[in-house]
């Protein structure tokens, strides 16, 4: 803060007998920063990024990474011993991590406790130069072993694995940073600063917040770890079992960029013993959270239970994904719609939290959108992502490959859905499951209000006459909320659409797919059972783990007591 002590202060000070300090509080000096995104590499044949990334690939291919739990400074394994595999070739490990037990991670709350007043001292400005570092480190040096990781561990092409693992990653660092340089800019009202000036400062949270990350954004495990940290927190990071390797490279390319021990402390767990063992320390300052609902319910379940016992209110900040849809109205382009939806339902097996799931298409259009979706469907090639040629690879786990030919099965079995392309599921190399399209005569039949998260696209054709009432059902047919989007040509009904469908999706999108949002372009989030909103990639998230607080100095001395209307 600049000091505002004047000469007209200076001479009233003397009269009254009082020195003037001018604002004790520090000047913060952020650093320079562009608001712009990362551009996303082509990999086209014979390109350098290409040459780069297919020698990563191999080394990362035929090697066993030791990965060991991170607590302050020590390196931890256990006997809980535990593999990441290759989701599309199941028999290859890549890497071997170990569970920490409860009391592990007790020892993680101690030291991100008692390191986060330390970190916290350290000035904004150093911690965002930090970050800028990590971001530098991640753009050149270690780029494509973030791809390569994301690509071999979590089973993501290599445009896929770019975009998020890299691009993605390098904006949250940069433009939370940028975000919260545009923040300092803010000055409370000091109607005469020569007498008071009023500041706000932004402090870290008092305790711990616990960062849940998931496979399948890689971005996203950086974000939950170190957006917080860089506001001042202590971190307990548990990384998803299927993402290990591609964390742990982010966790070790931070330490170099000169994040110090403690800050961010690497606990893969169990987790319910990472869930119950967090939610019961009174420490506890903040959940960031990523990943399904009856998760995130048992952790604010656990929270709620608990809440006497915490020395603040921990912050929750959640997103848990959807049953994200496409509207086409009459009017729509058809080559546009079909396009869009293969891209949203089955770029990286409908694996993100956006992916259309559901379409609710005009009968005057469905025998073209039909045909043309069958038509790209067919072309899609699904295999092994170190293969430059295929579309999409492999779903993470077994878990996800049961859960996912689970429906299929259960939509070759009902009188009222057909699948009309796809629908075959293979797990004896990898957990492969076709991309499928159903269409159903039930617009509220499970398989069109359920989260299915896989390659499973369903679709109600409606009755052209049954536009308006067919636009009542994306809101009431599911407790979800996180993008939609509209296909149409007719602009006064799209006018009313976005009014219509305010409240079904955080991302809205008109005449372009449900997925694709991008770090200072779109910020991510939804609401009702899809999370709490916070906006990934948006102005205010990374204040939402700062505590503020507010600071009046006074620079003259008050010398009374009463007030001027009591004087006769």
């Amino acid at each position: 803060m600049l000091s505002l002590c004047r000469l007209a202060l200076v001479a009233n000070s003397q009269k009254l007998g009082a020195r003037c300090l001018g604002s004790i509080l520090p000047t913060p000096q952020p650093p320079d920063i562009v608001l712009a995104n990362e551009p996303v590499l082509s990999y086209t044949k014979h390109s350098p990024e290409r040459q780069e990334l297919e020698k990563v690939l191999s080394e990362f291919s035929n090697s066993v990474q030791d990965i060991p739990i991170v607590i302050g400074d020590e390196e931890i394994r256990t006997d809980q011993v535990h593999y990441q595999v290759m989701p599309h070739n199941h028999a290859k490990k890549i890497a071997k991590y170990y569970h920490a037990t409860p009391d592990l991670i007790k020892r993680a709350i101690t030291v991100a406790t008692k390191t986060q007043r330390e970190w916290e001292r350290v000035p904004l400005d150093t911690r965002m130069k930090i970050w800028l570092r990590a971001a530098e480190l991640m753009r050149e040096k270690y780029r494509q072993e973030l791809n390569a990781s994301t690509m071999l561990g979590q089973s993501k092409t290599v445009i896929q694995a770019e975009i998020d693992s890299a691009a993605e990653l390098i904006d949250f660092f940069k433009i939370h940073s940028y975000f919260v340089k545009d923040a300092l800019k803010y000055r409370p009202i000091s109607p005469d600063a020569s007498v008071t000036l009023n500041s706000m400062r932004y402090r870290g949270m008092d305790g711990f917040v616990a960062a849940v990350s998931p496979f399948n954004f890689t971005a996203i495990g950086g974000n939950l770890a170190y957006t917080p940290a860089l506001m001042g927190n202590g971190v307990l990071w548990k990384p998803s079992d299927t993402a290990v390797l591609s964390n742990w490279t982010i966790f070790k390319i931070c330490r170099e960029a000169g994040v110090p021990p403690g800050v961010v402390n690497f606990v893969p767990a169990h987790g319910p013993d990472f869930g119950d063992t967090v939610t019961a320390s009174p420490h506890l300052a903040g959940i960031n959270f990523t990943g399904s609902v009856p998760t995130f319910n048992r952790l604010w379940t656990q929270v709620g239970k608990n809440i006497g016992v915490y020395r603040n209110y921990p912050k929750l900040v959640g997103e848990c994904g959807g049953k994200n849809y496409h509207f086409v109205h009459p009017s729509a382009d058809v080559d546009s719609v079909v396009a869009g939806t293969i891209r949203s339902a089955f770029e990286y097996n409908g694996q993100k939290c956006s992916a259309c799931s559901r379409m609710y298409v005009p009968q005057s259009l469905w025998g073209e959108i039909r045909q043309g979706l069958i038509k790209e469907r067919d072309r899609l090639k699904v295999g092994d992502v170190q293969d430059f040629s295929v579309f999409t690879s492999a779903v993470i786990d077994a878990a996800a490959f049961k859960r996912i030919s689970g429906y299929i099965e259960y939509a070759k079995n009902s009188s009222h859905l057909e699948i009309l392309g796809g629908g075959v599921c293979d797990d004896s190399v990898g957990y492969f499951v076709q991309p499928t399209i159903v269409q159903t005569k039930d617009p509220k039949d499970r398989i069109m209000t359920e989260e299915i998260f896989g390659p499973v696209l369903t679709i109600f054709v409606y009755e052209d006459r049954d536009l308006e009432e067919t636009m009542k059902l994306v809101e009431s047919s599911t407790p979800y909320a996180l993008t939609g989007a509209i296909f149409a040509q007719d602009e006064q009904w799209a006018r009313r659409a976005l009014e219509e469908f305010k409240y079904t999706a955080g991302n809205f999108y008109v005449n372009d797919k449900s997925t694709g949002s991008v770090v200072g372009q779109q910020p991510f989030g939804g609401s009702r059972m899809s999370g709490t909103n916070d906006k990934a990639g948006g102005p205010h998230y990374a204040l939402r783990w700062a505590s503020p607080q507010s600071v009046k100095e006074t620079f003259v001395p008050l010398r009374e007591i009463d007030y001027e209307y009591m004087r006769g």
